[in-house]
């Protein structure tokens, strides 16, 4: 650490847990207020329980140890370029550890997962004789759940987007100045105060004209900021899809004939035409067990055959899909008790690893 950080250490553990409480919450309503703030605000705004007597006192201690000013217009404080500093780095820590922690999590869930999905699919596919499909999991809600930005450099911001479901993207934006800390503080504050919870159909114009005009001379880059945030809910990224048992498609006389075979063997190779089976399984909008019987089926190159579908659900609105494709004379009993069973299994995996 270099010595300019182990000054910081030193300085910020002059702060207690109440001292830390009444800091931050004073820089947050002078923030939202732009009015210096007095120790009966305070007194309402944590939940310390403490009185305006103590208050005062730890005012004035933070006073003293320069974390905030008194305007000589008034009672009050505001924070001083120390408060803000204590107030960046703590938010900036608080981010950086969840961010870590979600990443690691999420690793650790994802080898798990690409493990399971592949030999849920090889399960089917012994157990039925028939082709079998498994898509990972993706968010079907898009909800921004949090976003932070950091200053790279001179020119450019980080911003680290995390959406329901706890996935994580990020995205550099270019800036045209050099945005200060206290800017940046306000920027983030304002941001997911208001966006926080929201889908991007929510994120409507008015919103945006409401949030340029909070954000002054700020304005465009709340503008690309918004886009940007759009833009990463928005994008379509390649979809996970597990096969197996496609070469069980020639143990059937009626779809072994040599340009059905293929055009189906090409299908779960190329798995491009199964995003059409599975758009179509999502329209639905319910988690219900689905049968495609010849000419119902949405991919052309299947119209010999049946298809069964059903979602599964992940938590935290991440959803998935499981298929069995067969010659339509398939065992439909024993193929809607696996989908059943691996349906219900992936359902509950989810709960299993809270």
């Amino acid at each position: 650490m270099s010595a300019n950080g182990e000054k910081k250490k030193v300085e910020y553990m002059e702060l207690d847990e109440r001292k830390t409480v009444i800091l931050k919450a004073i820089i947050k309503n002078y923030l939202e207020t732009g009015e210096p703030v007095g120790s009966r605000t305070i007194s309402k705004y944590t939940d310390l329980n403490l009185s305006s007597a103590t208050i005062r006192n730890e005012m004035a201690d933070l006073e003293e140890l320069g974390f905030i000013v008194q305007p000589h217009t008034s009672a009050g404080r505001i924070p001083s370029d120390k408060g803000y500093r204590f107030y960046v780095d703590s938010m900036m820590l608080e981010h950086e550890k969840e961010v870590e922690q979600l990443k690691d999590v999420l690793l650790e869930k994802e080898e798990k997962l690409d493990h399971m999905l592949k030999q849920a699919a090889k399960l089917m596919a012994v157990n039925t004789n028939y082709a079998t499909m498994v898509t990972a999991p993706r968010n079907s809600r898009n909800v921004l759940k949090f976003l932070q930005l950091s200053r790279m450099d001179d020119s450019h911001i980080l911003a680290v987007i995390v959406i329901e479901g706890n996935v994580i993207k990020n995205t550099v934006i270019e800036v045209t100045e050099t945005l200060n800390d206290e800017t940046m503080l306000k920027l983030n504050i304002l941001l997911n105060t208001h966006l926080n919870g929201l889908s991007v159909e929510e994120i409507n114009l008015g919103l945006i004209s409401s949030l340029k005009q909070q954000a002054g001379m700020y304005g465009p880059i709340i503008a690309e900021v918004i886009d940007a945030v759009a833009e990463t809910i928005k994008e379509d990224e390649d979809l996970e899809i597990y096969t197996s048992g496609a070469n069980n498609i020639f143990k059937y006389p009626e779809l072994s004939d040599n340009q059905k075979a293929s055009d189906l063997i090409n299908a779960f190779e190329e798995k491009q035409l199964l995003t059409q089976l599975i758009d179509d399984t999502n329209a639905e909008g319910s988690n219900e067990i689905k049968v495609y019987i010849g000419e119902e089926s949405p991919i052309q190159t299947m119209k010999d055959c049946s298809i069964v579908t059903a979602n599964y659900e992940f938590g935290d609105g991440m959803r998935g899909m499981i298929g069995i494709i067969g010659p339509k004379r398939m065992d439909y009993d024993k193929v809607v008790g696996t989908i059943k069973t691996i349906k219900s299994q992936l359902d509950t995996m989810y709960k299993k690893d809270e």
